[in-house]
């Protein structure tokens, strides 16, 4: 096996020489994805610490009741989040929300539309398949070097990392939810003339909108895991007292920190799941 090993093939060094190119030949336009980012980040940081702590758990518990009319999803919403206040991790949380909202909506806004494409052409999803594998199973830190090389140190390396990890799950529940569409609804509305658009909009996409929704929320849940790993190559939020808690093994602010997460996630799920149906009495 000598000959095999001593016969490497250079893909360390492909990549390498890949990324300094983009470094040294496209530095401007990641500078400038840098800033915008940053920019809107720190405005929706910005505008989240500015309102009231208990107007905006009141908010968010008016959403809750609004969506799902159940009291025990109010109490639980408004319990929690005033738990978060008391720990004294509420400006850690509200910059967690930040870039969570941030990565899912650029997640749907990308995800929704290609699994569209892909559901209605066979030969894209055979294309985005492969790549889909790909950023769902590599290891997070190996995208997260190049992501911080070429966007540098902040929040902004930790947001494109989140996005590449993340958009795998809009993509393909999206696909599932417009690709299960019942053929009988599909030849009904062809024999009634209907043009494309038109079988998009009212016959697709509300067959797959609990699917859709299924996919936003496990693009939250995706989009909070990956607080911690941002926490290390700039971001603020929750991750960082985890890593500092981590780096001098405070179990009581890693506690604090990671059951804020754990709140934080609970809530986003409760109040963004499809709401149940009542049966018709």
């Amino acid at each position: 096996m000598d000959w095999l090993t001593d016969n490497k093939i250079p893909l360390g060094n492909w990549m390498r020489t890949f990324v300094d190119w983009l470094n040294d030949h496209a530095a401007f336009v990641f500078y400038f994805i840098s800033d915008v980012f940053g920019f809107l980040i720190d405005g929706l940081i910005d505008l989240l610490l500015w309102v009231h702590p208990l107007a905006f758990i009141a908010a968010l518990a008016g959403l809750g009741w609004w969506l799902h009319r159940s009291i025990g999803l109010v109490a639980m919403t408004v319990l929690s989040l005033l738990l978060v206040v008391n720990l004294g991790y509420w400006a850690d949380t509200m910059e967690t929300l930040a870039l969570v909202l941030f990565a899912t909506a650029l997640c749907m806004a990308v995800g929704v539309p290609l699994g569209i494409a892909a559901a209605h052409r066979a030969w894209l999803y055979q294309v985005l398949r492969p790549i889909l594998d790909l950023m769902q199973t590599i290891p997070t830190f190996v995208y997260l070097i190049p992501t911080l090389i070429l966007f540098g140190l902040g929040v902004v390396p930790g947001l494109i990392s989140t996005v590449i990890f993340a958009i795998a799950a809009p993509v393909r529940l999206t696909y599932l939810g417009i690709s299960s569409a019942p053929k009988q609804l599909l030849e009904a509305g062809e024999s009634f003339g209907a043009t494309r658009s038109q079988m998009l909009w009212k016959i697709e996409l509300p067959h797959a909108m609990p699917t859709i929704m299924a996919g936003l929320t496990q693009c939250i849940m995706l989009s909070l895991s990956m607080v911690v790993i941002a926490a290390l190559v700039g971001a603020g939020g929750l991750g960082k007292p985890v890593v500092r808690a981590l780096n001098t093994v405070n179990i009581g602010m890693g506690f604090e920190a990671g059951l804020s997460i754990v709140i934080l996630a609970i809530v986003l799920d409760r109040l963004f799941k499809q709401p149940e149906r009542r049966a018709a009495r």
